[in-house]
């Protein structure tokens, strides 16, 4: 192989998911003679993830690109320190070392020159003699220093098995010293407890290691990763015959060695089994990609440990909670405050059986009022001087409830008071004081959240639970709000009549008749109050150029919105030219290019810019930010190797290393936009989105938007979403452990 030497200047292209780099190199010492007089070439291959500045040594050998030309194709590489002081600069200015960037790396090399890596490891005190630099700065680049050169060499350890940088960066994070050791004897820890590391990737560092495809822990960890995989589907168990055959698929074991595995496993606490579980539930896959119902499919049911525990949990506390005392009120009352807000016969009983059963259910489409049957509620219960709160799963959820109803609304978490290091300030021993509890849009209630909200409830508060069951599930596992319905323990009311106000809006028309299996329809653009629109397109690529067209020309020059304040796209996938991925590479090039005054940085493949529009992609208590909110990144510090991003008015900061959290959202998924409104939808719709064309995701889709929504793709994807009603069943048995246990009770 050839040797090939340099700094690098420049990173074209890099790929977090397998390493695949395309960089510029400033060749040092002797040159090639194929490359003639340049000073710089091109190096391919899979690499950590280097940093302009830094110094590298390649291994490989020379490729002729057709389009390229003479290419280098790394078979190798080491990162080594740099010799001259331009180096030296640029190698410390990178944002590799903590604390140190572009400008304070120079005045550093100015007062030290060549001697400047030597002293941060033999002498690190004389850094104070270097212009700026105070005892609070010395220590965060002394231990950004020392943490470097130890992370440096589990990332060699870990790049020769196709790991990336950032996640040897988290591994060090979580077992620090240990990390070495942790890889090589147990390497499938680290798909139990690092984000970003999963079991495939866990499962190829063993075999490579030596592991054995039947040793103990790989099939454990098979198992967990299939619990675990299937859960993020929305299951809350797995039949044991179809865990044993997903999990036999994934390792390619014999079938025999699974059972001894599940119980050691159980004997761990790891998971659970119940062998009584009765669930109608199940799934069965058709020649056609569809799923349907299958009859009763069970028992022996595997859960992991915190799915059984809450779905216990949730039914045990519903049964006491249901033996609660009605609300005293006057019937009179209700009728005077009934014709104070025109409530309708359905919605008065509504408001009626919710202060007359300790648990019930409000459920409609938008535009059938439910928010009108709160509204009279709360004057009930302000008259009776019974103190209540307000609640929804997100943050977006919660405002728009309180902006509804003219009463403060918080997210669940905070409701229970949340904090990372003290877990919920209300639970069972200490329950929230309160006689009754409104939660909104509980579709997106998922099993988890759900439990720790209903175990804080003291016995004898009231609960009112509104959503919309034909909306998609929650994105998280279980199905709360119709297992709370298909268990018939609780009195449910569904809203049907549309109000002439909401039926003006075609956007809530349309709703509708998409619901009962109706073809949407289009207005005529020339009208003046047009809301809803189809643009033609038939392939992915004419529908990306469209919604490019729409959300950054059409939209904002006709309507006047802000495109990327006001309008959001939302796609039924996240692969192909009009999924989520390449929507926002396209929208982020427009609506956000790069200047001179913006700075921004590659992070796990994902370009970010200041002033992006960014989502967060899982909970995260410790910056009390969760899955799907949505936020602007304000600033990055190469100095501090930090993104800076506001979200709900605060700023949160994120180190580098935890930017795999966050995504771009110009476009994001139908499921992720639940719970949210937006005053413009933009939503492209194409039979290459066969997979997820289903009513409820059109249907969802549609009801995010407030005052404009545009569809881009063609009639007979719409109507092949409208016509597929069927609902892709989870693995919950909340219904069933509802109905025994409130019977029994």
């Amino acid at each position: 192989m050839d040797t090939l030497t340099g700094s690098v200047s420049g990173i074209v292209y890099y790929n977090a998911e397998n390493g695949y780099c395309v960089l510029r190199l400033k060749v040092e010492g002797h040159k090639p003679l194929l490359i003639g007089d340049r000073d710089e070439v091109v190096v391919v291959g899979n690499l950590p993830q280097l940093t302009p500045g830094e110094t590298v040594r390649f291994q490989g050998q020379w490729t002729r690109h057709i389009k390229h030309g003479w290419q280098f194709q790394s078979e190798f590489c080491e990162q080594i320190l740099p010799a001259t002081v331009e180096g030296i600069r640029r190698y410390l200015g990178s944002g590799l070392i903590k604390g140190i960037g572009p400008a304070l790396a120079k005045r550093i090399v100015d007062t030290f020159g060549h001697q400047t890596l030597e002293i941060l490891d033999t002498q690190p005190q004389r850094l104070l003699e270097a212009p700026d630099i105070g005892k609070q700065r010395l220590q965060m680049i002394l231990q950004a220093w020392q943490e470097q050169k130890q992370i440096k060499e589990v990332m060699l350890f870990l790049h020769s098995y196709g790991i990336s940088t950032n996640l040897a960066i988290k591994v060090y994070k979580q077992y620090g010293d240990q990390s070495l050791w942790i890889i090589q004897n147990d390497p499938y820890r680290l798909a139990q407890d690092i984000y970003g590391v999963g079991f495939k990737t866990a499962d190829k560092l063993a075999q490579t290691l030596g592991l054995p495809i039947d040793h103990p822990s790989r099939i454990e960890a098979g198992i967990m990763y299939r619990l675990s995989s299937m859960s993020e589907d929305g299951h809350v168990y797995v039949p044991q015959t179809i865990l044993i055959e997903k999990t036999v698929e994934l390792l390619g074991v014999s079938p025999e060695l699974i059972p001894p595995a599940l119980q050691r496993l159980v004997e761990n606490g790891r998971c659970f089994v119940d062998p009584q579980v009765v669930s109608t539930k199940a799934l069965k896959q058709k020649p056609d990609g569809v799923t349907e119902t299958v009859p009763p499919y069970g028992s022996p049911a595997w859960y992991l440990a915190p799915f059984y525990y809450s779905e216990n949990g949730i039914a045990q506390c519903l049964s006491v909670l249901n033996q609660a005392n009605p609300v005293h009120f006057s019937s009179s009352l209700l009728q005077k405050i009934s014709l104070e807000n025109t409530l309708t016969e359905e919605q008065e009983s509504a408001v009626r059986t919710a202060l007359q059963h300790p648990i019930t259910i409000l459920t409609g489409g938008p535009g059938t009022g439910k928010t009108t049957c709160l509204k009279a509620l709360i004057q009930i219960l302000e008259q009776q001087k019974m103190t209540y709160a307000f609640a929804s799963p997100t943050g977006r959820a919660a405002k728009r409830l309180a902006e509804a109803t003219g009463r403060p609304a918080s997210t669940i978490h905070r409701l229970l008071g949340y904090s990372p290091k003290e877990g919920y300030k209300y639970h069972t021993g200490h329950p929230l004081p309160i006689d009754f509890l409104v939660l909104d849009e509980v579709s997106m209630l998922d099993l988890m959240v759900a439990y720790a909200l209903f175990r804080a409830l003291r016995p004898g508060t009231h609960i009112l639970l509104v959503g919309d069951t034909d909306q998609l599930p929650s994105v998280g596992a279980g199905d709360v709000l119709r297992d709370m319905i298909d268990s018939g323990m609780f009195p449910t009311t569904k809203l049907t009549r549309i109000f002439r106000q909401a039926a003006g809006s075609q956007i809530i028309t349309n709703a509708h008749r998409i619901n009962h299996g109706d073809m949407p329809l289009f207005q005529n653009g020339e009208q003046s109050d047009a809301d809803f629109f189809l643009f033609p397109a038939e392939t992915a690529e004419e529908a990306a150029q469209w919604v490019e067209e729409v959300v950054c020309r059409r939209i904002p020059a006709r309507f006047g919105y802000e495109p990327r304040q006001q309008i959001q796209v939302l796609s039924p996938m996240y692969k192909g030219a009009a999924g989520v991925h390449a929507l926002n590479s396209r929208l982020q090039a427009l609506l956000n290019p790069p200047t001179n005054l913006k700075a921004e940085k590659i992070l796990f493949g994902q370009l970010f810019r200041v002033g992006d529009k960014v989502m967060q992609m899982q909970n995260n208590y410790d910056k009390n930010v969760y899955n799907g909110d949505i936020g602007w990144i304000k600033g990055i510090n190469p100095q501090e190797n930090t993104l800076t991003v506001m979200i709900d008015g605060r700023s949160v900061e994120y180190d580098w290393s935890e930017a795999d959290q966050l995504t771009l959202a110009y476009a994001v998924s139908v499921h992720k936009a639940q719970g949210s409104e937006f005053p413009v939808v933009v939503l492209p719709i194409i039979t290459a989105h066969y997979m997820m064309l289903q009513r409820n995701l059109i249907y969802t889709a549609v009801t995010r938007a407030q005052k404009l929504c545009v569809l881009v793709g063609n009639k007979r994807a719409i109507g092949i979403a409208v016509r597929n009603d069927k609902v892709t069943q989870r693995f919950t048995a909340l219904d069933w452990r509802l109905r025994i246990g409130l019977e029994k009770g």
